[in-house]
């Protein structure tokens, strides 16, 4: 078995942390904190970017020398209402307080330095719909490549009804040749409702050296170094991810499993 499965560390503070360096890449960094009311956390951007995802509850938050005021409004993510979210670049410094229980993912990857600090959502942020069928899913974008307010990261949180797939017809985005297909790292970090359900999450690349399917329980994170990597939610359980991509190019182009690619063709 390969390390792409990360459960939690515990149910209190930094319940994730996901680097480079402990993931075997280049560019994705990650983690979650889970804050009690009155719990505070802070860390520096450093060499990366980041985007803070207010997923549940309402923090005091500030960075870059300013303060942001009190951010989030969702206290359950199943609510699917917009997430309120806060941009940082390279060399900056954040720290929220807690006023509920809360959980803050940190989002990070290689910053540039060519963009300011700023809010992202709920404003601007539309649920959508994708797919047919059971592969209907619903989407809240944070920061795909239409906006252009970061250097590398991609950021975007998915819906997935009970009974439904996601991140599907079966798809990789493994190499750097754009504009056919481009190099872009991932991480799904995912919640469950109810939260004692679980969700089936398969990486494999098209010839199987890269063949893991994962039982996937509330807040635990999966990492995509590479291949395919579609989720099914069993019937009875609702699924939710945030997904974090990055690479050398700011660019989401990918190429379907030949298995699938006739639904894809049917569907387009």
């Amino acid at each position: 078995m390969t390390n792409l499965l990360h459960k939690p560390f515990g149910t209190h503070g930094k319940v994730h942390a996901i680097t480079p360096q402990t993931a075997g890449w280049r560019y994705v960094g990650f983690s979650v904190y889970r804050l009690r009311p009155g719990d505070s956390a802070q860390e520096l951007t450093g060499t990366n970017e980041v985007i803070l995802v207010m997923i549940e509850g309402k923090a005091w938050i500030s960075g870059a020398d300013q303060d942001w005021g009190l951010l989030g409004d969702r206290m359950s993510v199943f609510e699917k209402s917009a997430p309120h979210c806060l941009y940082l670049p390279n060399g900056a410094e954040w720290r929220a307080v807690a006023e509920t229980d809360c959980t803050i993912a940190v989002c990070a990857a290689p910053g540039k330095g060519g963009h300011e600090a700023r809010l992202i959502g709920p404003e601007g942020i539309t649920l959508t719909e994708r797919g047919k069928g059971t592969n209907t899913r619903y989407i809240n974008n944070i920061a795909m490549e239409n906006e252009d307010y970061c250097d590398s990261l991609l950021v975007t949180e998915v819906f997935t009804p009970a009974g439904h797939w996601s991140s599907f017809p079966s798809h990789r985005h493994d190499e750097d040749d754009y504009p056919r297909i481009t190099y872009l790292e991932e991480t799904y970090y995912h919640r469950l409702n109810p939260a004692d359900g679980f969700g089936i999450q398969r990486v494999y690349t098209d010839d199987l050296q890269l063949d893991e399917t994962m039982a996937v329980a509330d807040g635990d994170v999966v990492c995509v170094p590479r291949g395919h990597h579609p989720c099914g939610a069993p019937y009875g359980f609702e699924m939710y991810y945030l997904n974090v991509m990055a690479g050398p190019l700011r660019k989401w182009r990918f190429v379907p499993a030949p298995a699938v690619q006739w639904i894809m063709d049917r569907d387009a």
